[in-house]
């Protein structure tokens, strides 16, 4: 048991390794992680994070840092090692060869398919110690942890919206009716998400980029952009934007929410932005499959229009709450972000 000066430093460490790995914005479709090699008195030897898929595991790289320093050393790390091979080799393997002393980590991995970490570690005679700052490092990979163990993405809808609850004037047209700080906010939230989730609809009315923009507007490099999916059966004709070369493009033809997220599983898509058309959003949250909403509601009315959503409530009975999780004032709009949650018919009597 480390008494509490040491204690003291391994959660210290965790934390540092918490936000190395929170500086990675996206991973797909891999987890954010980190790992902070601390040397027998306590000090910090090497910081290492995961970049991506086909790039070093954060283990890995803390030891490419440290070199023959690692020997000895204790491995503060956000996430079980993995014990599969991927594109890169087992983390467990390396940390074996490299001659740590000890293994700290705070998640237990609900990857299935890379789990088994600790007891081969454990196995091979290393010390490890588990649970540490669970839930920080849990927080730094909501949506992955959630793909992992649920078996489809995570889903967040973001709509836009009037104080009325209209989402786009009798024409269909939608475009800017939140602010310019509003879409800059928006494009912070899309850079951490693996697709874009569109309907056709949306799409032809519209023509959106569905792109990932800087704070100049500029689309963000290639190998930056989330995949660009459009759903539906309507067709696209080619000189859309969402077909340029600036991000890539999966058309799904089909509405029906399974089809769709068995289709992003196929493609290791694990965090998904929805937004564009509430018929899309309506059959997505009838299913039961939106996990986060996250509105801009504009200080404006239309009087008339499209509505955000399109559900088959026909009663107050049939209303489901928001939990509300953040209310904050983005320029001229409010943003409200929460979680879905389930009414009974009871709480109506």
């Amino acid at each position: 048991m480390a008494n509490e000066t040491e204690q003291a430093q391994i959660e210290a460490a965790m934390r540092r390794a918490i936000d190395a790995a929170a500086t990675v914005v996206r991973t797909l479709p891999n987890p954010r992680v980190g790992c902070v090699l601390l040397a027998a008195d306590g000090s910090e030897i090497a910081v290492g994070i995961h970049r991506g898929a086909g790039t070093p595991h954060a283990e890995v790289d803390a030891l490419q840092q440290a070199g023959d320093a690692a020997r000895g050393a204790t491995a503060v790390v956000t996430l079980e090692p993995c014990h599969h091979q991927g594109r890169t080799g087992p983390c467990s393997q390396a940390l074996i060869d490299a001659g740590v002393a000890r293994v700290v980590f705070a998640q237990i991995d609900p990857n299935r398919e890379a789990s088994g970490g600790a007891a081969a570690l454990r196995q091979a005679g290393i010390d490890v110690v588990a649970g540490v700052l669970a839930e920080e490092a849990a927080d730094l990979n909501e949506e992955w942890t959630f793909a992992m163990t649920a078996g489809r993405p995570f889903v967040t809808w973001k709509y836009a919206a009037t104080m009325d609850g209209l989402s786009a004037a009798p024409d269909g047209s939608s475009k800017w009716i939140t602010s310019e700080e509003a879409r800059r906010d928006v494009q912070r939230f899309r850079a951490g998400v693996d697709a874009i989730v569109a309907g056709t609809g949306a799409v032809l009315a519209d023509d959106p980029r569905l792109t990932v923009r800087d704070e100049e507007g500029m689309p963000l490099p290639y190998d930056q952009q989330a995949l660009r999916v459009v759903v539906g059966e309507t067709t696209i004709p080619s000189y859309y934007r969402v077909f340029d070369r600036v991000a890539p493009t999966l058309l799904i033809q089909s509405r029906d929410p399974d089809v769709v997220l068995a289709k992003l599983v196929e493609n290791q898509i694990r965090n998904v932005w929805l937004e564009g058309g509430p018929r899309l959003a309506g059959g997505f949250w009838n299913a039961g499959v939106i996990d986060r909403v996250i509105g801009y509601i504009a200080p404006a009315m239309l009087g008339s229009g499209r509505a955000a959503l399109e559900g088959e409530a026909t009663t107050l009975a049939d209303m489901r709450p928001i939990e509300i999780h953040d209310l904050t004032r983005i320029g001229p709009d409010i943003r409200i972000i929460g979680t879905p949650g389930r009414m009974q018919r009871e709480d109506f009597d």
